[in-house]
C-alpha cells in the first residue's frame, strides 16, 4: 500500500479539519469516509442512517474505507467515529504507514458538536443529551481506538493547526 495516514477518534475529535491541513502539510491528498458515503448514496450521512438504519450505514462505510485504502498515492484519511468496530476497516488502517487517534474528553466533543445537528448517534429520541451521549459512545470505541492507534495526540487544548503539526510528528512522516 502507497503511503495511507489514517485518523480514528470520536466524532468532533477534528479528523476532517486537522486531516485537511495535514494532507497540505505533506502535499498528499485527502479522503474524508463520511464524505465518500455521502457522495456513493447521493445522501447526507443523516439520510442514510434514516433511510437504511446503522448498519446500512457501516456497510457503505466499510465501502469507503476500502476504497480510500486502494488510493494510488499517498494519502491523509479521515475515518468515520465508528469505523473501528468492524475489524475489516482496521485491518485496511493496520496496513497504513500510521493509523493517529485523536483523543479528545467528551465534554471537549460535546462543545464542538453543538446541537448535534446531522449527527444521528446523538439525535436518538429521548437521547439524554449529547454529553451523556459522547461518553457512553467513547467508552464503548475505546478499546478498539487503542488497539488500531499506531499514536496518540490529544487535541482537547490544541488548535487544528497545533494538532495537525503534532500529527505529523507523531506518524513520523517526513512533510
Amino acid at each position: 500500500m502507497a503511503e495511507h495516514l489514517f485518523l480514528v477518534g470520536m466524532m468532533g475529535s477534528g479528523k476532517s479539519t486537522v486531516g485537511r491541513i495535514v494532507a497540505d502539510t505533506l502535499g498528499w491528498a485527502f479522503v474524508d469516509t463520511d464524505a465518500e458515503v455521502e457522495s456513493a448514496t447521493g445522501a447526507t450521512v443523516e439520510g442514510v442512517f434514516i433511510g437504511r438504519g446503522e448498519g446500512g450505514f457501516r456497510a457503505e462505510e466499510r465501502r469507503a474505507v476500502e476504497a480510500a485504502g486502494r488510493h494510488p498515492g499517498p494519502v491523509v484519511v479521515s475515518v468515520g467515529g465508528g469505523a473501528v468496530l468492524d475489524e475489516r476497516n482496521c485491518a485496511v488502517m493496520r496496513a497504513g504507514v500510521g493509523v493517529v487517534w485523536l483523543r479528545a474528553r467528551a465534554e471537549t466533543l460535546a462543545r464542538r458538536v453543538g446541537t448535534a445537528s446531522g449527527r444521528p448517534l446523538l439525535a436518538e429520541p429521548g437521547a439524554p443529551g449529547a454529553l451523556a451521549v459522547l461518553e457512553r459512545i467513547e467508552s464503548e470505541r475505546r478499546e478498539r481506538y487503542r488497539d488500531v492507534a499506531t499514536a496518540v495526540v490529544d487535541v482537547d487544548d490544541l488548535t487544528p493547526v497545533e494538532a495537525a503539526a503534532a500529527v505529523v510528528a507523531a506518524s513520523a512522516v517526513v512533510p
